[in-house]
């Protein structure tokens, strides 16, 4: 009698720790981040930081273009020459060069386009590629009931590609992401920032799409997490080699600021940690189409930045 208990107990505990593990694994939310890493300074620190992130899988990293109106007006874009400039090839060198740091070479990290969707007047005309290829292989390859977190951190292209591509995505993704401003206490818009003047085309097809669950991160909230030029210097190990990015990156394209806001990795930290980030529903601008979108409107900038420094610490790549 005591060995039959005891054989039932043991199985019953089996049973229970694998009930655990399975739920542990199916709870891990599948990511894919599209950057435009060769812009500046911050997206490289928001990559970094989700690739170490232990509680996602991140399944794909794209590249995203910053094309913009001086390109063509003056002689260089931070450190770059803009002559013959193609800005979505720097980025993608730049993700490769992370990913080869922090050995994730093995995550999908297709080329975006080059170039907004439609035209310089509008238009909704996709820009195919291989991060839109990939992307929709990705969801189409989704367990049924999951669903892909799509981060956004620069123009809207590739998302927006994808979906006027195949648009029988929309229901398995949620988009989040860095652009616009929005001032909570009068409900008013802007649209006038880098992110979304870089393809305005695709972030209005996003905002009159009823289907799709997007979440912004407005640039004016996302305005006071700002990290110290000399914090970075100090605190990063220059013997790591991924921590020593995060200082050269700073030294490369941004030498002489004391204080940046880093607004890429403010959309990825929020994210991760939504218990420090405050979101709400919002009503789109009345020139789009009217309905509810959600919108970060508050971050524990203290918290944000702890975590960040934590989780950097432990990078030992």
């Amino acid at each position: 009698m005591y060995a039959n208990r005891e054989r039932y107990r043991l199985h019953f505990f089996s049973l229970l720790l694998m009930l655990c593990c399975t739920t542990g694994f199916a709870q891990k939310q599948k990511v894919w981040l599209d950057a435009d890493t060769g812009n500046e300074t911050d997206d490289v620190y928001a990559i970094i930081r989700l690739l170490a992130e232990p509680s996602v899988e991140v399944v794909g990293l794209s590249s995203a273009h910053f094309n913009n109106a001086d390109l063509v007006a003056f002689e260089k874009w931070n450190q770059y020459p803009t002559k013959n400039i193609n800005t979505v090839a720097i980025s993608q060198q730049l993700n490769e060069e992370i990913l080869r740091l922090m050995g994730e070479e093995s995550i999908v990290h297709p080329l975006g386009a080059d170039r907004q969707i439609g035209r310089a007047w509008g238009g909704q005309e996709p820009r195919p590629s291989a991060a839109t290829d990939q992307l929709i292989g990705v969801v189409k390859s989704l367990k049924p009931g999951e669903k892909l977190d799509v981060l956004c951190l620069g123009a809207l292209t590739n998302i927006a590609s994808a979906i006027l591509i195949d648009p029988t995505i929309l229901s398995r993704i949620r988009c989040y992401a860095l652009g616009s401003s929005y001032n909570t206490q009068t409900g008013v818009w802007s649209k006038n920032d880098f992110n979304i003047r870089n393809d305005l085309n695709a972030f209005d097809y996003l905002l009159n799409n009823p289907g799709l669950d997007l979440t912004m991160m407005p640039i004016n909230v996302a305005s006071p997490y700002r990290f110290a030029r000399d914090t970075i210097y100090t605190r990063v190990n220059d013997k790591v080699r991924t921590q020593h990015l995060l200082k050269k990156r700073w030294q490369e394209t941004n030498p002489d600021d004391k204080v940046r806001t880093l607004w890429d990795l403010a959309l990825v930290e929020a994210y991760l940690l939504p218990r420090n980030a405050t979101i709400q529903d919002v009503t789109t601008p009345p020139d789009n189409m009217k309905r509810l979108i959600k919108a970060y409107s508050k971050l524990d900038e203290k918290a944000l930045t702890d975590d960040f420094w934590r989780v950097i610490g432990q990078l030992k790549n």
